[in-house]
């Protein structure tokens, strides 16, 4: 690689942290070489040579772009890598094998897109704070070094989890709660325990807060949340700002995490409140997501939660009604968009 941009590589990336780094790199020879080791493989292809070699259509090619979220290029553009080709090959033979539909390949193409550009930008912004809060001791050449040397673990924690994410999923999928072999294949829409959690006034809050006191809030909440739900056996399907999206397999399960939740928060000063609801039924499942009216229901209750409070549907409250565990009262109907009489139910611990 050339000297000339080595030297400006650490005030590149402290600039990026900055949100200057467009000055800083007004040629954008600095960019495009920091993206080729990001790439892993030097830009040498168009994306009609790409499709062109991996054996797909123009227009399937165009569209599978698209759903990855990327911005519309040039055909005459050299933007592509042997990488490209690789992964463009794979989808391919992914569906010429069966393992993937013609008409699926979009879907799973955003849904992966949509989990691996926010961790993009986190890493990317981790690794800007790092040159910058290192950027006295560092030399361009140590930035360099410690940015192509962090690619590789990232990449192979990222696959780590990935995996064990894959185990304990074929593990739901594959083996029944009493240890017996299912082997028969599971649709789409199944039972499920759907919850949300919800802080209580955030956007008042975050008026209140430095940048500072917010992120720390973020990471409290983020944190406390993933441990409790994972302890309870749930799933987090996904964090939107001030609210996540959890699941389990039994409206037990999701009563005893969404308690614990309200402990955990509750033990926390810097947190918000908690508003939860919880519904269960049919439940359609699809790229990691999670849809259908019990959804909408949950999400009605968490809605119509006092502070402090959670909200059952009439399913969970049927289900729990002989566990000594918990203690449910009705409330009055709520009157709803898309539901006249919404019956929801108190849920709070035995004692």
């Amino acid at each position: 690689m050339a000297d000339g941009w080595l030297d400006d590589l650490g005030e590149l990336l402290s600039a990026a942290q900055r949100g200057e780094a467009r000055r800083v790199d007004e040629s954008g020879s600095l960019t495009s070489a920091l993206e080729e080791i990001v790439l892993g493989a030097p830009r040498e292809y168009t994306r009609a040579e790409v499709v062109e070699r991996a054996g797909i259509a123009p227009e399937e090619g165009h569209r599978l772009w698209r759903a990855l979220g990327f911005p519309e290029v040039d055909d005459a553009d050299v933007l592509f890598t042997e990488r490209d080709i690789e992964a463009a090959t794979a989808l391919r033979q992914l569906t010429e094998a069966g393992v993937l539909a013609p008409d699926e390949r979009e879907a799973v193409g955003r849904a992966v897109a949509q989990a691996m550009s926010r961790l993009a930008e986190w890493q990317v912004g981790m690794l800007a704070r790092i040159v910058a809060e290192r950027a006295e001791e560092l030399t361009p050449e140590q930035s360099l070094q410690l940015a192509a040397g962090l690619l590789p673990k990232l990449e192979h924690l990222q696959s780590y989890v990935w995996r064990r994410h894959m185990a304990a999923t074929v593990s739901r999928f594959v083996v029944g709660r009493d240890g017996s072999s299912d082997v028969e294949p599971r649709a789409e829409t199944w039972p499920l325990a759907v919850g949300f959690a919800d802080m209580v006034g955030f956007t008042r809050t975050t008026r209140r807060r430095s940048a500072a006191e917010l992120s720390e809030m973020i990471e409290r909440f983020s944190s406390s949340t993933t441990d409790v739900i994972a302890e309870g056996h749930g799933r987090i399907v996904k964090t939107v700002g001030d609210e996540v999206l959890f699941v389990a397999d039994d409206a037990g399960a999701a009563a005893a995490i969404a308690l614990a939740l309200r402990e955990r928060v509750e033990a926390e000063p810097s947190l918000p409140r908690l508003r939860i609801g919880v519904a269960y039924g049919e439940v359609l499942v699809r790229y990691g997501d999670v849809y259908g009216e019990v959804v909408n229901i949950a999400a009605r209750l968490t809605s119509h939660a006092r502070p402090d409070s959670i909200l059952v549907d009439r399913e969970v409250a049927a289900a729990l009604r002989d566990d000594p565990r918990f203690q449910i009262r009705p409330l009055r109907p709520l009157q709803v968009r898309g539901y006249r009489n919404l019956h929801p139910f108190l849920l709070s611990g035995a004692g």
